[in-house]
């Protein structure tokens, strides 16, 4: 790979080449990779992106750690719509605001670019089998996409995994463990299978390529923007793997100039999980907590990827906000109402987390911001529902239905 430099550790700056199947540092720091931008200046420019029909994630090829010989992934991953939010930016009293719908990827959220990323690493490491634990979008994502390109999986998943996203996973033919216990555990058991039986590991925590897969939404968004940033770019917050990502794709179209101002980074966790924003409110390291929200997607007391992650948020001057489970909620209904796009609970944590920015008046009239949907509402309808309520229920009468609506507060006749 022409592009890379080398595979550095974040904790210790040890080096390493970057071959397909790394894992942590010997000192246990997840490694980043480094790339030659000097080099890539030279292959790539605003005018070659621009003539590319590929819209996918791997258009962006010069600025991932891939193989020139390694073909693209089956499934069509990335370059998801990036929509002008009108409606819900004058709600919320800004300038402009955009949503990217992630949720339109194949398996139905964000991390399809991470597990497209696994598939190819594991295919130039010459692996047949691919592993992970997962709260469920990870998982489902992988089995997916290595479905798609021929290889075995097996999948680790906590026993509170919303059936939609377990659903996923049986249907692509993973082999899935359902684990008796929170998603600690479940990591753990996991890893023991893996170091076993030699598995390609996708775990966020172990596999440092899998960030570079998740940064192609930040390239995305600055393409999709003509390369104008906005002021702010808010994501969900898990693990730490996609913030961490979100954040090296910018700076990397900044280091070969394709933009010339970075936004601040909107951290939004769930109240009842947010061990990344506590570290940062409360200038300290970070340490566990326990996982008490419906968000499950982002539900991860042991962030894996905090130290990235943690980087992420104090290199942009971010911000972080937590928000409760009703909050959440509240946020899935407005995104639908106003915007047309179903985001799971996990999907609008960063839109839930916006709007109570808004509401303090730390984000303000004059300013602009992007944000991310990471998975799709069918994902866990349950909670959906919880949301918005069901639906009136009446014969078949006219007279009936005119007394539902009434009932409902609704008038047919106005518009």
């Amino acid at each position: 790979m022409r592009n890379v430099k080398c595979a550095r550790c974040v904790k210790c700056g040890k080096e390493y080449e970057a071959v397909p199947n790394l894992t942590n540092c010997a000192c246990g720091g997840i490694l980043d990779i480094i790339y030659d931008y000097d080099y890539i200046k030279t292959v790539l420019t605003k005018e070659k992106m621009a003539a590319r029909k590929n819209n996918t994630m791997w258009r962006y090829r010069e600025l991932l750690p891939i193989e020139e010989t390694t073909p693209d992934t089956p499934l069509r991953v990335g370059w998801s719509p990036l929509y002008e939010a009108d409606r819900l930016a004058k709600i919320l009293g800004i300038k402009k605001l955009w949503i990217k719908d992630d949720g339109q990827n194949p398996t139905a959220s964000l991390k399809d670019r991470a597990s497209a990323m696994a598939v190819a690493k594991a295919q130039e490491a010459g692996a047949k089998v691919i592993a992970c634990s997962s709260t469920g979008n990870a998982a489902s994502s992988l089995a997916g996409n290595a479905a798609a390109a021929g290889l075995k999986t097996y999948i680790f998943v906590p026993a509170r995994a919303p059936k939609g996203k377990v659903a996923q996973l049986m249907t692509f033919g993973a082999n899935v463990v359902s684990v008796q216990g929170n998603y600690e555990e479940t990591f753990e058991l996991s890893k023991a299978a893996i170091d076993k039986w030699g598995w390609y590991n996708r775990n966020a925590a172990i596999n440092p390529y899998l960030s570079e897969g998740k940064k192609t939404v930040s390239l995305e968004i600055a393409e999709q923007l003509d390369w104008k940033m906005p002021d702010y770019l808010a994501i969900s917050v898990g693990d730490g793997c996609t913030i961490a990502g979100v954040w090296k794709g910018l700076k990397d179209l900044y280091a070969i100039g394709f933009i010339d101002k970075l936004p601040r980074l909107i951290s939004a966790q769930a109240e009842g999980c947010h061990p990344i924003n506590r570290a940062i409110a409360n200038n300290e390291p970070w340490y566990p907590m326990e996982e008490n929200t419906i968000a499950d997607s982002i539900a991860v007391g042991v962030p894996r990827n905090a130290d990235k992650a943690l980087n992420a948020i104090r290199e942009s001057n971010g911000i972080v906000v937590n928000v409760t489970d009703e909050e959440i909620m509240a946020a899935q209904k407005l995104v639908g109402t106003t915007c047309g796009v179903f985001g799971e609970p996990a999907g609008v944590t960063g839109a839930a987390g916006l709007k109570k920015l808004c509401e303090q008046g730390v984000i303000g009239e004059n300013d602009t911001v992007v944000s991310v949907i990471t998975g799709n509402g069918l994902k866990d309808v349950a909670n959906a529902i919880k949301a918005c309520g069901d639906p009136m229920s009446c014969p078949n009468d006219m007279e009936q239905l005119l007394k539902v609506f009434a009932d409902n507060g609704i008038d047919p006749d106005k518009a």
